[in-house]
């Protein structure tokens, strides 16, 4: 009888998790308090948490109870009292960071085994062993207290296990279905890079450059349908990157998350769903970003870091280091803080390409007829000679990208509370990155077929023909000549931001809230590239031992021989610039009264993108003279066992004194173009919770409405144009949670989402007018209206045992209107006749005129053909806190996704992540798993390919803590720890696997200290 007693009160007992880093100052400290009216039992463990505080609670007074919603930054005090303003409870300070609920003045009597009981993570865990618990007061009731606080068993520890603890309730309180990332600590966020962070997330995926994490795929859609913001704006992150994978200078609307130290950051959130309070923009959802405050720590505070970088296949050692120091004054009404960070990366990527494969057939001509020996049988695609069926790569060659990049940013935030109810918040930062990229190729020419001559067409010799007679698995030839690639970059890219913004609360039931912000991000990059091309010579390729890289044979001929190259020729000497302007300013109300809530707001936005680019001089040359050895030892060593063959290069250094190039570029005003957005919207939106028996019922229902203004310029034939059109759109939405019961939330939600044309389309540069065939193609329009979806979610959120979740989601978003290139008739829009008249290549003649008649434009439309993306997210987060001793501190991270779509470019139809921690406190350990399925870039691909498609590659990345003191830890970290590869491939016909391009960039491995006060 007695041990089922105590086994129904053990389950009885609420557990609240709280960090206190210092007991004596937690509860004066002013803290950021989101709390929803529901059952008093959840509400105060999220008080404990979110308060870091101790709370001591008897079930049979909370039970059945419905406390107040608390939602601002104010004292634990003020916060308590809000909880519990008319609940008939009251809390009683027991300690400097402990606090009882009592029922009118005094703590009732009860059993000690119905006491709910606030337990304390290992940062307070000192605190608890250094001293006794404090008594509640001289009566008997003290006992029962003291014995309900915590034992070893109870304690939850903080770090990686704690940013997941705080991400949950966030999660939980969020009225729409939302995902977080929070720091573990001031300026540490669980990963060096933000996208990889992320990553981790239920619905993302990212795409990688040289390594590194750059943009995201949020819910199977490209990275240009989600918003990022950063302290409440839409901001502008811009770079430029390597042809090989894909990026260039970054143009449009997807944002770059290398651009950023991840030490300025502090949270991450990912809303899933829309509410009318959030602005439009985003049909895969929205990024929030938002960087360290003063008032989040209050008191003075130094954070500072070091960490040496080596990775395995550069062999280099790079810096990082990152300071930030806090502070708060005058009772903890004024705040400042300053943070930097610096880091250094040099990264090698390489491998080997095929610069896609194709075949005679495909590409119009064929093989030099020379009867070469053949083992095999062609398969027949209808050409006169099956020989020239067989695909074959186009410029076998071994790829080297090597980059030296910097990143430097500056952060500073100044907040003030000058009067009752007041916060003013003034926020800055500052980030530079910088790219210095040598790049080296060694291309062999089968890029055209046919006899060899004027450095194109070689001699056939000896082909192998694949199990499939679709393929030259490996071939001889003579007579090929090597078209050798060498590229200098050098980019940089600068983001500043400043916000202002103010929130003022003008009673219990009134809040107003503002800001006023600027973000500018330009990018530029400066490239010269020189092929280098030889003298004929025999050239094999043999891919039987591997589909990646193939084994290469020059016979007699040495690439390293400068004098085996008889001309040069300057591919590219040009500069490109993207400049990105964003303004929002905006005010919101809020006026709560009991359990209902309602919100109205007005933003305006304007958004300007603009892109030059300049010509230099484009020589040609000989050789000999600036030409040296390849630069790089080891070449290839982390690609396959033996490295890679090298080759001659351009002398860079030799070519700068030359004299071949003088300093001067022209401006290229014909690709030059500017796009303008104006955004003005408004909205309103209501909250509410109602008990439903014993759940409770959270609804949120809103409507957005918002008016965009397009301005689209450019300098065409010599005439500037520009064209102007507007939009109007209406967002409702709708979200309810459902608390079936204090651990178990259902979902739903609805909403119409939109997502802007992409700038590519709206840009009016560079049209080509065809006046003969009165035809257009090439030209932007800013007519298109933007994508619209309908989006439904369901889900299901278990949250049980100390901080475990079980959660799955179901959604499914019906695209109602996106975009397509078609063939239509029209008449030329007014703006361009002007240019038109004066194109030198017009004449009257041609009955062209565009006032009287219509032209055939190849452009991109509107389309209401109708689309659907589908999907399911698990997620599974277990601290295995119910095993015993040191067991108790391991604990699993993890979720699934699987997403189907008719258009699926850029999405993995099944993607995962795994982190198993083990984490005291003292020391920790994780180590984090990130796969995704192999994902469409292209269809059609290029060179006559059905698709062009990206290896989805398995990513595994560790980290390490150990506290030598309370202050001073040590750290190391790895990223892609196993070397893994990166793949791009063609399907050729649609049934290959034909590798374009296969690199490895090396594991980076991280080792530092870090000291806090």
């Amino acid at each position: 009888m007695h041990k089922n007693k105590a086994r129904n009160a053990l389950f009885a007992t609420t557990a609240i998790v709280c960090t206190i880093a210092s007991p004596a100052q937690a509860a004066a400290q002013t803290r950021e308090f989101v709390i929803e009216a529901q059952p008093a039992e959840t509400a105060i463990t999220q008080l404990g948490r979110q308060g870091d505080i101790q709370i001591i609670a008897a079930r049979r007074l909370t039970h059945e109870i419905r406390t107040n919603a608390v939602r601002g930054e104010m004292t634990v005090d003020q916060a308590l009292a809000r909880l519990l303003a008319g609940t008939g409870l009251s809390a009683r300070r027991t300690g400097p960071a402990s606090y009882a609920i009592v029922a009118g003045s005094r703590m009732p009597a009860g059993n000690p085994a119905r006491m709910t009981v606030a337990t304390v993570p290992v940062a307070l865990a000192p605190a608890l062993s250094a001293e006794p618990p404090v008594a509640l007061s001289a009566s008997t009731d003290a006992a029962p207290a003291a014995e309900a606080m915590p034992t070893a068993e109870e304690i939850i520890v903080t770090g990686f296990r704690g940013s997941l603890q705080r991400a949950q309730d966030v999660k939980r309180q969020a009225i729409n279905v939302t995902e977080s990332i929070m720091a573990e600590d001031m300026a540490k966020m669980p990963d060096l890079n933000l996208s990889e962070s992320i990553q981790r997330l239920p619905g993302v995926t990212i795409s990688r450059e040289g390594g590194e994490g750059r943009n995201i795929t949020l819910r199977g859609f490209s990275p240009d349908f989600t918003r990022t913001t950063l302290n409440g704006m839409e901001v502008p992150a811009s770079s430029d990157g390597l042809d090989s994978g894909g990026f260039t200078i970054n143009a449009g609307r997807a944002f770059d998350f290398h651009v950023f130290a991840s030490e300025l950051f502090n949270r991450i959130d990912v809303q899933k769903t829309q509410r009318a309070s959030i602005e439009e923009g985003g049909i895969a959802g929205t990024v929030d970003l938002y960087s360290a405050k003063p008032f989040d720590s209050p008191g003075f505070h130094v954070v500072a870091s070091g960490q040496a970088g080596y990775n395995t296949v550069s062999r280099k050692v790079d810096p990082r280091a990152t300071v930030m120091i806090s502070d708060t004054f005058a009772d903890d009404t004024i705040g400042v803080l300053l943070s930097a960070a610096y880091s250094k990366r040099t990264v090698y990527q390489e491998g080997f390409s095929s610069v896609r494969w194709t075949s005679p057939f495909v590409n119009g001509d064929s093989w030099a007829d020379t009867d070469p020996e053949v083992s095999g049988t062609p398969e027949n695609c209808g050409a006169a000679d099956s020989l020239d069926c067989l695909w074959a790569p186009r410029l076998p060659r071994a790829d080297f990208f090597g980059n030296d990049q910097k990143r430097l940013g500056l952060g500073g935030s100044i907040q003030a509370r000058p009067l009752d109810g007041l916060k003013l918040t003034f926020d800055a930062l500052y980030s530079q990155l910088d790219n210095d990229r040598y790049s080296y190729n060694s291309m062999e020419w089968l890029l055209t077929h046919g006899p060899a001559g004027n450095y194109v067409g070689q001699t056939p010799l000896s082909f192998t023909i694949a199990p499939d007679g679709k393929q030259l698995v490996a071939a001889t030839f003579d007579d090929v000549t090597s078209w050798y690639e060498s590229r200098h970059q050098t980019s940089t890219s600068k983001f500043t931001q400043f916000v202002f913004s103010g929130e003022y609360e003008a009673s219990d039931n009134l809040t107003f809230d503002g800001m006023i912000g600027k973000a500018r991000d330009s990018a530029d990059r400066s490239e010269l590239r020189f092929y280098a091309r030889s003298i004929p010579h025999y050239y094999s390729y043999d891919y039987t031992g591997s589909r990646d890289v193939a084994v290469v044979d020059y016979g007699d001929y040495d690439p390293n021989d400068p004098e085996n190259y008889i001309n040069a020729l300057t591919a590219a000497n040009r500069l490109n610039k993207v400049v990105k302007d964003n303004f929002t300013t905006k005010a919101n109300a809020k006026f709560q009264q009991g359990r209902f809530t309602a919100l109205a707001g007005v933003a305006y936005s304007r958004r300007m993108v603009r892109y030059s680019e300049a010509q230099g001089a484009l020589p040609s040359f000989e050789p000999q003279a600036y030409m040296t050895d390849f630069p790089i030892g080891h070449f290839g060593d982390g690609v396959v066992s033996g490295g890679l063959p090298t080759f001659a290069v351009v002398d860079f250094d030799a070519i700068a004194g030359s004299g071949l190039f003088n300093d001067g570029y022209t401006a290229n005003v014909a690709a030059g173009w500017k796009v303008v957005e104006k955004t003005t919207g408004g909205y309103g939106e209501v909250m509410g919770d109602f008990d439903i028996g014993s759940m409770t019922l959270r609804l949120d229902a809103g409507l957005r409405y918002v008016r965009t203004d397009v301005e689209s310029s450019a300098v065409i034939a010599g005439s500037p144009v520009e064209v102007k059109r507007h939009y109007d759109n209406l967002l409702p939405s709708f979200n309810a949670a459902l608390n079936l019961t204090p651990e178990l939330v259902a979902r739903f939600a609805y909403a119409r989402s939109m997502t802007r044309p992409g700038l590519a389309s709206l840009n009016i540069a560079s049209p080509v007018f065809e006046y003969t065939t009165r035809t257009v193609s090439n030209l932007g329009s800013p007519d298109l209206k933007p994508y619209l979806s309908d989006d439904f979610d369901l889900g299901l959120e278990w949250y049980f045992s100390k901080s475990g979740l079980f959660a799955v989601g179901l959604f499914q978003k019906n695209i109602i209107r996106s975009l397509k290139t078609s063939v239509i008739e029209q008449m030329v829009p007014q703006e361009y006749w002007a240019a038109i008249y004066a194109d030198p290549r017009y004449d009257p003649s041609y009955n062209a005129d565009p006032a009287q008649v219509p032209y055939t434009f190849y452009t991109a439309v509107n389309s209401s053909d109708g689309d659907k993306v589908k999907g399911v997210e698990v997620t599974l987060n277990l601290p295995f806190t119910f095993l015993p001793g040191v067991f108790s501190n391991f604990g699993i991270a993890s979720n699934y996704t699987h997403v189907t779509a008719h258009d699926s470019t850029g999405l993995s139809p099944n993607s995962y992540n795994f982190t198993g921690y083990f984490d005291t406190g003292k020391l920790g350990l994780r180590v984090s798993v990130n796969k995704r399925d192999d994902y469409l870039l292209s269809e059609p691909g290029g060179n006559g390919h059905v698709q062009e498609r990206k290896y989805g590659p398995t990513q595994v990345d560790l980290s390490a803590y150990y506290n030598l003191t309370e202050r001073l830890s040590l750290n190391v970290q790895g990223i892609n720890i196993t070397n893994e590869r990166e793949r791009i491939y063609g399907t050729g016909d649609g049934t290959q696997y034909l590798t374009r391009e296969f690199s490895r960039t090396g594991a980076q491995w991280f080792v530092g200290a870090r000291y806090q006060f």
